[in-house]
């Protein structure tokens, strides 16, 4: 019997392995899947694999015959890198046989992001506008500059109108002292650009 020269390369689902056999006849070529062992046989040609590094799925597994090689492609029963072909490694899923018990629990045991939301926010103390001018949104904003107007004397009450006039609603300021020197320049947000509409 000839052993046949062969390499592999691998995901962590599946094992792809090469056996170069040019010009084998697909009707001879006799491919053997067990969990442990691969056997290859073609005439007086073979390669066998045993024990292979992991366990492999035999019904999942197949091959298809090439013109220069016969590629085997190997259903890994446990996802992972098997490095090398073959070991006397112990078989993981041997060691573990509940696995499925295991992932149907985890997966059936998950926390309620929902709940959780809802208790955290529910512990949260509502705040007023006195505490926080931008609870209640332009509303509770405008609330806010209302308040501040309506307790303000009268220097206060022209530098806000003043200022706000003149600079197109982009700036508001309590200050007359300062406002009544010349005219509030428009101080558009960063990033935008201001313009005059006839």
């Amino acid at each position: 019997m000839t052993t046949l020269r062969h390499e592999f390369y691998e995901t962590d689902d599946k094992v792809t392995i090469s056996v170069f056999d040019k010009g084998a006849d697909p009707a001879e070529v006799e491919v053997k899947f067990e969990p442990r062992k691969l056997s290859y046989t073609h005439g007086g040609k073979q390669l066998i694999l045993e024990p292979l590094k992991g366990q492999i799925n035999p019904d999942a597994s197949e091959f298809t015959v090439g013109k220069v090689k016969v590629e085997i492609r190997l259903a890994k029963m446990a996802s992972a890198r098997w490095v090398q072909l073959v070991g006397d490694a112990p078989d993981p899923l041997a060691s573990f046989p509940s696995i499925p018990s295991i992932s149907t629990a985890a997966r059936t045991k998950h926390k309620n992001w929902e709940g959780i939301t809802t208790d955290m926010l529910s512990g949260e103390k509502e705040k007023t506008t006195d505490q926080d001018p931008n609870v209640g949104g332009d509303a509770a904003l405008n609330g806010f500059f209302q308040k501040i107007f309506g307790d303000a004397d009268e220097d206060t009450k022209r530098a806000m109108m003043k200022s706000y006039q003149e600079s197109g609603g982009t700036t508001l300021s309590t200050n007359w002292d300062e406002v009544k020197k010349a005219p509030v320049e428009v101080k558009p947000p960063t990033g935008s650009e201001w313009k005059k509409w006839n």
